[in-house]
């Protein structure tokens, strides 16, 4: 039985959000730092993951998130207002694993966030394989180890991939040529269904791109299915090796 207890990290500037998000994460038995700005974030001990406020008093959520993914691979979600979508997170610069927009449903807050922890922790947790064999995919010039969780060009170059992006490649790469909607990406990924509104898989996909692509511009591994959703545009081979 695991027994480890999450620690969350909740940033913003207002103590008010602070106070209401803590709370609700309290009750479901997470520990739970107030945080209204980076010292407090980076003096925090050990968190398991991060919710950040887009918009804090002096200071910018999307430099801290970024910050803080340079120091850990912890998820890390990201709370916007109506208005910063566009701007701030289709921007793509952040390194968030999830976002959602203010106002939003307490209970779909708390759902996001045990769903992040649950593939953070799965991740984590996964023995050393005992397997004698692994599975590879392979597509263009790379290779995809879900054992290892890596993705590694023919050249010998490997992207650091968030676990929200590597999830995103592990769903595309093991259903390829099929048109895949938001809504399955999303449970693939998340482990939750989203609403029309939702816009996380499309920034997942504009930052794998980035990663993975010749000319993320004019992408030819990952297509755009205008209103369905994606499909992995290339022909993806299966097979296996002696584990390593």
């Amino acid at each position: 039985m695991n027994n480890h207890v999450s620690h969350i990290v909740v940033v913003d500037d207002e103590e008010d959000i602070r106070d209401v998000l803590a709370d609700a994460l309290q009750q479901l038995g997470h520990k739970v730092t107030k945080a209204g700005n980076s010292i407090e974030l980076f003096a925090a001990e050990k968190p398991d993951l991060a919710v950040i406020d887009l918009r804090l008093n002096n200071e910018d959520g999307l430099t801290l998130a970024k910050s803080l993914r340079e120091q850990s691979d912890i998820p890390i979600m990201m709370l916007t207002g109506k208005g910063d979508e566009t701007d701030i997170i289709i921007g793509l610069e952040v390194a968030a694993d999830d976002y959602m927009l203010k106002p939003f449903n307490l209970r779909e807050f708390t759902a996001r966030v045990n769903a992040l922890l649950r593939r953070s922790n799965s991740n984590a947790a996964q023995p050393a394989p005992i397997a004698s064999h692994e599975t590879l995919y392979q597509f263009a010039d790379w290779t995809l180890n879900l054992s290892q969780r890596t993705v590694v060009r023919a050249d010998g170059s490997q992207p650091t991939l968030t676990h929200g992006e590597f999830s995103l490649l592990e769903a595309l790469v093991t259903s390829p040529q099929r048109v895949l909607s938001r809504e399955q990406l999303m449970e693939k990924t998340h482990g939750y269904g989203s609403d029309s509104q939702d816009r996380t898989i499309d920034v997942l996909v504009v930052r794998l791109r980035r990663k993975i692509e010749e000319n993320p511009r004019i992408p030819r591994l990952i297509k755009t299915e205008r209103g369905i959703g994606y499909r992995f545009n290339t022909s993806v081979t299966k097979h296996t090796k002696p584990a390593s």
